[in-house]
């Protein structure tokens, strides 16, 4: 045990203390201050032994919380860092698909006014061209019509001037045409007539 030694030794300065024939007043004891150091050193041992360790282990025990919690502070914010570049690259890659889908939209929407027109175009082409069959068939027809009309009214009209039956075909289709040419160029000379005042009159 390390308590008799120390008994040992203060019992030794004890009797070592008491041949000293002068005493300090301002001093206390030899025994008081042999048996305070004494006292003070079990104390110490006895701390040393069995409160440090603890002391020591609360400490680690704390230090290895604070490690663990700096550890998972660190992990959370690369957890955090690489969720936000996931994010930022998710949405940068929503921008460009936005952007390709918005794009393609316009190519289609162009294409479609484009085939549209085109369906117009010829829907219209289709339109006038059949229009302008169907006048020219009616234009023909009425003109069939008028020379037949025209035809059988200048012959009878002929017959009645000359006095004289225009049965014969031949006869009758050359009066016709004469007819006709001269009606065509009495029209002809009308409009340029008319064409002329029109000019006139804007001139003046």
């Amino acid at each position: 045990m390390i308590t008799a030694p120390l008994v040992a030794a203060a019992h030794s300065a004890v009797a070592a203390a008491e041949e000293v024939e002068e005493v300090n007043p301002l001093l206390p004891h030899t025994y008081d201050i042999v048996w305070s150091l004494v006292i003070v050193v079990i104390i110490a041992i006895v701390f040393i032994k069995y409160a440090l360790p603890k002391f020591q282990a609360v400490l680690d025990e704390r230090a290895e919380k604070i490690e663990g919690g700096l550890k998972h502070a660190e992990a959370a914010q690369a957890e955090a860092a690489e969720l936000r570049a996931e994010y930022e690259q998710q949405l940068a890659d929503a921008r460009t698909e936005a952007a390709r889908i918005k794009e393609a939209a316009r190519a289609e929407g162009g294409a479609i006014v484009t085939e549209l027109k085109a369906k117009a175009a010829a829907e219209a082409a289709r339109t006038v061209e059949t229009a302008q069959r169907q006048i020219e068939a009616e234009r023909q027809q009425a003109a069939v019509s008028l020379r037949n009309d025209v035809g059988a009214l200048a012959t009878e009209l002929a017959s009645k001037i000359v006095g004289e039956s225009l049965e014969d075909t031949a006869r009758q289709s050359r009066v016709v045409d004469r007819f006709l040419a001269e009606l065509e160029a009495n029209a002809t000379a009308s409009a340029t007539a008319s064409s002329a005042t029109t000019s006139a009159g804007k001139e003046n």
